[in-house]
């Protein structure tokens, strides 16, 4: 092909919008503030736009969309941002860190969770029973009182959480357990999780408290095993359902990847090409030049099958604080889209395995069975 004439060149690179200057008035909306990010467009303001903008996009397409969530967003508040979209069904299954789910429980037991500050003596908090998240405060006693939470309802569980069981079933089954019987159930996005059917998947499930308590209630005869495999397999079985998947990244770390990683389980474990995720959202502040997976860029995840190439549009990174741009993503969503019908995926978890563990034989009828997933607890 023939190089591009300078004229051809300047035409191809100079045919978007020009920069508006932002204009502010009194009264603006989320609305009103994305256009004014919009008409900008420069660095993360336009690219909170286009992320505001991508994210209805992928309500609109129907697509399954998941929201992975790193960082202490619990703590720090976001949870009720994360409830509000979970109520709206703009979010179908979310990969979590153990420590979100755990933190979020403060909220509807009534256990505080305080504002501090980040410029204090730690070894007068550490004195005084108080833990700090920046400044984020939490006394030891709010801690305590959430793991004998954990360990009373693992004492009590019913048969479906005997043996080994997925991280998408305890946490529905906590999740029902604050519905009963916390104070303020409202004030988990958990809890809200378990009553609208979304299921709530931990990469890492030793890696937080509710692991920590699961684990000691071996020593005290506990039966309750969670099984990582079958959270892979479950997570998967997902997409392979979804005709459109859809992915909001907060932060990246673990739960970013265990989400992408799903299509390479199909394509390179299973032989079930979908050929990537289509819709990617990505609110970070880790860039990709360290080679950290969390500042990895949808792009970079292209070559890897994680990723559709040819929708490339439908890709943004937006570098910002989650706490920043999150809430206002979402509260644009809200303001400019109805809410959807919830799909209740995890009602559906064994029928969306069985569907994959039966496509999975008939491209591979001499493979040993993949095994049997028992009912999820009830809703």
């Amino acid at each position: 092909m023939a190089p591009k004439t300078p004229r051809q060149l300047r035409k191809r690179y100079l045919s978007r919008p020009p920069v508006e200057p932002m204009r502010l008035r009194k009264g603006m909306s989320v609305v009103d503030l994305v256009e004014v990010y919009r008409r900008a467009g420069a660095f993360n303001g336009g690219r909170l736009a286009e992320g505001a903008d991508l994210f209805g996009r992928m309500i609109d397409s129907g697509a399954t969309i998941a929201l992975t969530l790193t960082g202490a967003m619990a703590p720090a508040g976001v949870g009720g941002a994360v409830q509000a979209m979970i109520e709206a069904g703009f979010v179908d299954v979310v990969i979590s860190t153990g420590a979100n789910l755990y933190h979020d429980f403060h909220f509807a037991l009534e256990l505080p969770v305080l504002q501090g500050h980040f410029h204090v003596d730690d070894a007068e908090l550490y004195r005084a029973g108080i833990e700090r998240i920046y400044d984020v405060f939490i006394t030891e006693d709010s801690l305590l009182d959430t793991d004998a939470f954990v360990r009373e309802a693992l004492e009590k569980a019913p048969p479906e959480l005997r043996g080994n069981v997925s991280t998408a079933q305890l946490h529905h089954y906590l999740g029902h357990l604050l519905l009963a019987q916390a104070p303020h159930p409202e004030k988990s996005w958990v809890a809200t999780a378990a009553r609208l059917g979304v299921p709530i998947f931990t990469s890492s499930p030793g890696d937080s408290s509710i692991g920590m308590n699961v684990a000691a209630m071996k020593l005290r005869g506990g039966t309750t095993t969670v099984d990582p495999d079958l959270d892979v397999l479950l997570s998967t079985a997902i997409v392979y359902d979804a005709e459109v998947n859809g992915v909001v990244i907060l932060g990246g770390g673990s739960p970013k990847n265990f989400y992408l990683q799903t299509q390479p389980t199909l394509w390179q474990i299973l032989d079930l090409n979908r050929g990537g995720h289509e819709y990617v959202l990505q609110i970070s502040t880790d860039s990709p030049q360290w080679g950290g997976l969390s500042g990895a860029t949808p792009s970079e995840a292209i070559s890897w099958g994680k990723v559709q190439a040819h929708m490339l549009k439908n890709h943004v990174v937006v570098y910002a604080d989650s706490t920043l741009a999150a809430p206002l993503v979402f509260s644009y969503a809200l303001s400019t889209r109805e809410p959807r019908k919830p799909k209740r995926l995890f009602d559906r978890l064994p029928a969306l395995y069985d569907k994959m563990r039966r496509a999975h034989q008939r491209r591979h009828p001499g493979a040993g069975a993949m095994p049997e997933v028992k009912r999820a607890v009830k809703s």
